[in-house]
């Protein structure tokens, strides 16, 4: 039977893993839920990003500044994607296949330029770790899932409580009328595809703060990101966060108390009970 510092320990690792998981999720939701675009490459522009920071970083500048720079190219080419995907009218379904297609070119991309070598950040942030009784906090976890948070949450409250959000999620349930009462659909849809692209790029910077990177690993948070947000609910930027969390620390549990091997069975267990008991939360 495992100790309670290592159940304790283990708990606390699930919820900084699940906070990365909402992270990777949010501008997925967003997309999918408000602006009916199953984007794939939203996963590939989240390691772009988290290279580029690598980059960025091996060139002396701190990883959190490398935003400065990676955040605002990341929301000129969301514009660009939506623009793209607006201008030929291509379908929901379709867009999955097109941005896989982006999907592929962006990781033959940074396998041409970093080679499909592992590559680590090295910061002055990873040195950082505090003991809080007898559980191990690191920094860049704890960044992750700040980062994460307020992200969520203040997407949820702009949605909510703002004219911008309102009038986003008006047009997302009906374009035509939200015209009618003088919104405007597709400024407000580049915007929200820019906004997204730009959530990748944070999640990029967190994801090098705390993990190995090599191209090939783009395919392996697919799944259980995806299990997030439709889990979370479809353009709820604080329903992947949640799941996430859920998803993490089941994971992290099924690990200590099971086997590691048993650990992505998780995330798909969670989303199968889902989509058979309460279907509604991922219509």
């Amino acid at each position: 039977m495992p100790s309670f510092t290592l159940l304790g320990q283990s708990v606390l690792s699930g919820v900084f893993i699940g906070a990365l998981y909402g992270l990777l999720g949010l501008g997925l939701t967003l997309s999918w839920g408000l602006l009916r675009q199953i984007n794939l490459a939203h996963f590939a522009l989240v390691f772009l990003g988290a290279y580029m920071s690598y980059q960025l970083a091996g060139a002396g500048m701190d990883p959190l500044l490398t935003l400065v720079v990676v955040a605002p190219a990341f929301f000129l080419f969301g514009v660009a994607l939506h623009w793209l995907l607006a201008r030929f009218s291509v379908s929901p379904l379709n867009t999955l296949l097109v941005t896989f297609g982006f999907m592929v070119m962006i990781e033959s991309l940074i396998q041409w330029i970093w080679t499909a070598d592992f590559r680590r950040m090295e910061t002055h942030y990873g040195d950082v770790r505090w003991k809080i009784g007898q559980l191990y906090v690191a920094l860049p976890e704890l960044l992750t899932f700040l980062i994460a948070v307020s992200l969520a949450a203040g997407v949820w409250a702009l949605l909510r409580y703002t004219d911008l959000g309102k009038a986003m999620r008006a047009a997302a349930e009906d374009a035509p009328v939200a015209a009618a009462f003088g919104v405007n659909e597709k400024l407000l849809a580049l915007l929200l595809s820019g906004a997204c692209a730009a959530f990748a790029a944070v999640a990029g910077v967190c994801l090098a703060l705390s993990h190995t990177l090599a191209p090939g690993q783009i395919y392996a948070w697919i799944g259980v990101v995806f299990a997030a947000v439709m889990i979370g609910g479809l353009g709820n930027p604080l329903g992947p966060l949640v799941a996430g969390i859920v998803i993490g620390v089941s994971e992290a549990l099924t690990m200590a108390l099971i086997a590691p091997a048993w650990a992505p069975l998780v995330s798909f267990t969670l989303l199968i009970a889902i989509l058979l008991f309460r279907p509604s939360r991922v219509a």
